[in-house]
């Protein structure tokens, strides 16, 4: 699946991610952040553009309603942040960790979550549309009634992923590995799995498979 990439300029402006609080709006366009900690701040919508964010700490910091166009994130940290009511648009994540984030009641477009830590992510609510999951960790990762168009988990690990009351039809998962998702037999028609994984499948409805 093809998905549109960030459009970041060659020309960036050296930024630090303090700076915003003395804007009269919080954004940033054509920027470069490195190596910024915003650790446990609180920051509402936050609107950042053609805009590259590396090596930075945002570990417990609220950034509800965040707004994200053309943005690369690379090897940060935004384990327990708050970005709820998040919109973004040609993203990418990479060798970032997520851990324990909140995305719930998001909207997530041409976005790419590249060798990234999204285990125990709360993607509630969310409409995701044209995502690829690229060697994601998403162990107990919650997609609960999302709605998920054109969606890609690529080798991740989904292991206790919960897809409660989202519908997977369209949903390749077969290059993924898990020992057990929490999904409806209904959610999963249409959705693609390995041999491995129908057998696994097959054993939660409480078939005897003979070889």
């Amino acid at each position: 699946m093809k998905i549109d990439t960030p459009k970041i300029p060659e020309e960036l402006k050296d930024r630090r991610f303090t700076d915003l609080f003395y804007e009269e709006d919080p954004e940033f366009e054509m920027c470069m952040v490195t190596d910024s900690d915003f650790a446990n701040e609180a920051l509402d919508r936050v609107r950042l553009y053609k805009t590259v964010i590396r090596n930075c700490n945002f570990t417990n910091t609220d950034f509800k309603r965040i707004d994200l166009t053309d943005v690369v994130f690379e090897n940060c940290d935004l384990s327990n942040a708050d970005l709820g009511n998040a919109s973004m648009n040609r993203v990418e994540f990479r060798n970032c960790k997520l851990l324990g984030s909140n995305l719930t009641e998001s909207y997530i477009g041409n976005t790419r979550f590249k060798e990234s830590i999204l285990n125990m992510v709360a993607f509630g609510d969310s409409k995701l549309e044209k995502v690829i999951f690229d060697g994601a960790a998403l162990e107990s990762a919650d997609f609960f009634d999302c709605k998920l168009k054109k969606v890609e988990f690529l080798t991740c690990n989904l292991n206790g992923a919960s897809f409660e009351d989202t519908p997977l039809k369209g949903i390749d998962i077969s290059s993924s590995n898990f020992d057990s998702l929490i999904v409806s037999i209904e959610n999963l028609n249409g959705c693609t799995v390995s041999t491995s994984q129908a057998i696994q499948f097959a054993a939660l409805l409480g078939l005897k498979i003979k070889q």
